[in-house]
């Protein structure tokens, strides 16, 4: 019985240096591969013994992973060489593996046949010997074995008796050529094979005394009807190196080819990537140039293919832009000024009609009843139109970016209660209740006092307005690096998307709605400008029906930078009547 081909696990060749197991690398793989080494750093720095050695990798796999974001050209190139190092690894493997495959069959089926012929010569030789007890039976064999060898290069065969059959020749048994140790490559399993009365064959990797070499083992037993009891056993070590430095050199040529193969692929692509990238990465200069200002930056046209339509459509886009913001520009500065000179020339009849305004509202108690009306309400309207004009006027220095911070270490805790005693007359007039919720000590940061005052005469009063009657809470808060001031009333509230725009210039939640305070429409716009000249956030939230609450936010010192703020946007109890009053509560 013949035992089936080796494996190529089982012989001792080398395999391909592209089939090393690995997975095919497809888009999206390299992706993951950097999140796991990221995941392992991160857990390599919770293990004590490891912390060194993650902080050492950890900046590596920073840069790693920032680079791989930011260039196109290596992601392509880097998911062409992998997956071309899988697929020609992988025909590499298939093409090494059939190569091999043929050349050992081919060996085996060869030693097979030369081997039948043997066993055959060595059945009709042994059965002209009239007993296995012939005087000459030692030197019988010897010619035996060698008329086996002769004409067949580095064959080696070999018989061993049993000791039932020839007592003398049953220790070792007897080889040619002469001088062999072949207990190496005549294993247990092969000859247990053989005293089953079956032919076997076994590739074997030993030294039988000229060296290692690895060798094809045939055996099968040779029945002598005339010998009774016993065995002969027959063997044939042929060695197959030949074969496999065939296989070998073909692995490495194959080996060669591949690695060659993957760099060319990989220099192509990095060439037709870059042809491609080259110009977006123009682009994204040229692009970045326009954002900072420049808008006389341009693309340089080359050729009339699709990259060269991209950059002069980018080109003509940059010349559209460009004229659409000078225009803007333009516009946006004769605005200014016209807001500006207009602000101030009414400075002037302003002053007058004041003047005559005062005399004649000093003089009403005189006057019969329509005309003291018509100078209250002259002189009404006067007060509203001169805090128009101031708000146009620092709308405008906002506008020309001429406003500066004037910061000084403040207690707001005395700013608040100054707003809120301020407008307490006018919440009493509409039933409405000041409560002020601070902390006990001192909260000191360097703000701009008036600007600041200015920002919550304005929350306040318009929470006043909204309030429907219902109680307005002044909270303050703060931590080590922000304060914050929320404003919160319970009147209609807002809308969804509203607390955007209550932001914009002149816009009202609802047009129909009288002002208790003389409010201007800008209020919110100048409080949100001043907000961020403090390097601050100015936000607000509603629900309609739950009242609105607005959140002012400052850097403890100035020019610092927020990361988030003391107290809530939304509030806790939004969905009740009335706050919960906080350690320390004053009523104005």
């Amino acid at each position: 019985m013949t035992t089936p081909t080796p494996t190529p696990t089982e012989l001792p060749r080398p395999r391909p240096a592209e089939s090393s197991g690995q997975p095919a690398a497809v888009p999206g793989a390299a992706e993951r591969a950097t999140v796991a080494v990221k995941r392992f750093v991160k857990r390599a720095a919770k293990v004590p013994a490891l912390r060194p050695a993650a902080r050492k990798l950890a900046p590596p796999v920073r840069q790693a992973q920032r680079i791989w974001r930011r260039s196109l050209q290596l992601r392509m190139v880097t998911i062409t060489l992998l997956c071309s190092s899988a697929l020609v690894g992988g025909f590499g493997y298939l093409i090494a593996d059939s190569s091999t495959e043929r050349l050992l069959a081919g060996a085996q089926e060869d030693a097979e046949r030369r081997f039948d012929n043997g066993v055959k010569t060595a059945i009709q030789q042994l059965s002209a010997i009239p007993s296995a007890e012939s005087p000459d039976m030692n030197g019988q064999v010897i010619r035996l074995l060698s008329s086996l060898t002769s004409g067949q290069d580095g064959l080696v065969a070999t018989m061993r008796f049993s000791r039932e059959t020839v007592p003398s020749l049953s220790s070792q048994g007897l080889a040619w050529p002469q001088g062999l140790t072949l207990a190496p490559v005549i294993t247990d399993g092969l000859e247990q094979e053989i005293l089953a009365n079956r032919k076997a064959h076994e590739y074997i990797e030993a030294d039988i005394g000229d060296g290692k070499h690895t060798y094809l083992v045939y055996g099968s037993p040779v029945p002598v009807p005339k010998w009774r009891g016993g065995s002969v056993e027959l063997y044939y070590i042929l060695p197959v190196d030949t074969e496999l430095n065939v296989a070998r050199d073909v692995q490495s040529t194959i080996s060669f080819v591949g690695v060659a193969l993957i760099l060319l692929l990989g220099m192509v692509t990095a060439l037709v990537t870059r042809a491609t990238v080259s110009p977006v990465r123009v682009a994204a200069r040229t692009a970045q140039r326009l954002s900072a200002g420049l808008l006389d930056q341009r693309m340089v046209v080359k050729g009339e293919d699709e990259m060269a339509l991209l950059a002069d459509a980018f080109n003509q886009m940059a010349a559209n832009l460009q004229r659409q913001i000078v225009r803007l520009e333009e516009m946006s500065r004769l605005q200014r000024r016209f807001t500006s000179d207009v602000s101030h020339e009414l400075r002037t009849p302003l002053t007058t009609v004041r003047m005559a305004a005062d005399l004649l509202y000093s003089e009403r108690d005189s006057f019969d009843p329509a005309s003291a009306r018509s100078a209250e309400l002259l002189q009404a309207e006067l007060d509203r139109f001169e805090e128009l004009l101031t708000d146009l006027l620092e709308i405008s220095r906002f506008d020309a970016g001429f406003a500066m911070l004037d910061a000084e270490p403040t207690d707001l805790v005395t700013v608040v209660q100054r707003v809120t005693e301020r407008l307490a007359p006018v919440a009493e007039r509409v039933g409405v209740e000041l409560e002020l919720v601070a902390p006990d000590p001192p909260v000191i940061a360097e703000i701009d006092p008036r600007r600041v005052e200015r920002i919550l005469r304005n929350l306040v009063g318009n929470a006043v307005d909204h309030g429907e009657g219902r109680p307005v809470v002044v909270t303050l808060g703060l931590d080590k690096r922000a304060v914050a001031i929320t404003v919160r009333d319970h009147g209609v509230g807002l809308k969804p998307g509203e607390e955007k725009l209550v932001f914009n210039r002149f816009w009202r939640a609802d047009p129909s709605r009288a002002r208790q305070t003389g409010g201007t429409g800008l209020g919110l716009s100048i409080s949100l400008e001043d907000a961020r000249l403090h390097g601050g956030w100015l936000e607000a939230w509603g629900a309609p029906g739950h009242g609105a609450q607005f959140r002012l936010t400052l850097p403890v010192r100035a020019g610092g930078r927020l990361s988030g703020s003391p107290l809530p946007l939304v509030p806790e109890d939004h969905a009740t009547a009335r706050p919960k009053p906080g350690p320390t509560v004053v009523t104005a």
